[in-house]
């Protein structure tokens, strides 16, 4: 009796002092997608995201803009499908941008970019700062040592969404010219839950 008593309290502690992962709930005018963020994993690029979710900075002034689908990327050999937010106008970018983060390769953190995640969108590594984007089903090509990117460092998946995938999907179909969507998501709160 003592010895369960005894690893009962310690099952308790140790439950007390793991840290769960904060979770952010992104609202968009056509719904809510909600997002834990794998800040133990990936310490970099998560803190850079929650640094922008709190000081407000995605509120009101950032929309998804982007989507890549299979059928509008005709001149991409490797094909993904992702929706991208953010910062729409170059204004607007550098009035609320923090300073770039070090790129967290996937071969780093282990988070691989499958249906659901979310990555920071970058040109060359080192250059990530508010832009990010989801992915929708399995892409590997976006990983360390995929060939997406001619320099096969990959992107810096993050977290992943645990609700409102529907609304990922819905974005995803909408109207676009070259990928950018004709009509722009806006998103209306992002913030930890």
């Amino acid at each position: 009796m003592k010895k369960y008593f005894i690893l009962a309290s310690l099952f308790f502690i140790l439950s007390l002092s793991s840290a769960q992962n904060p979770e952010v709930l992104v609202s968009t005018e056509v719904g809510d997608i909600t997002i834990e963020v794998f800040q133990d994993d990936a310490p970099v690029t998560s803190s850079n995201f929650l640094k922008y979710v709190d000081a407000g900075k995605y509120n009101r002034q950032t929309c998804f803009y982007r989507v890549v689908r299979l059928d509008n990327q005709p001149d991409k050999p490797i094909k993904i499908e992702v929706i991208q937010g953010g910062f729409y106008e170059d204004s607007i970018i550098e009035k609320n941008q923090f300073s770039p983060i070090k790129h967290e390769t996937t071969k780093e953190t282990g988070i691989l970019h499958k249906g659901g995640v979310i990555s920071m969108a970058r040109m060359e590594p080192g250059s990530a700062s508010s832009e990010f984007f989801i992915c929708i089903n399995d892409q590997p090509e976006l990983d360390f040592d995929g060939k997406r990117n001619p320099d096969g460092q990959g992107f810096a998946a993050f977290g992943k969404v645990v609700n409102g995938m529907d609304v990922v999907r819905k974005i995803q179909q909408l109207k676009d010219n070259n990928q950018y969507l004709l009509k722009p998501v806006k998103i209306k709160l992002v913030k930890r839950i």
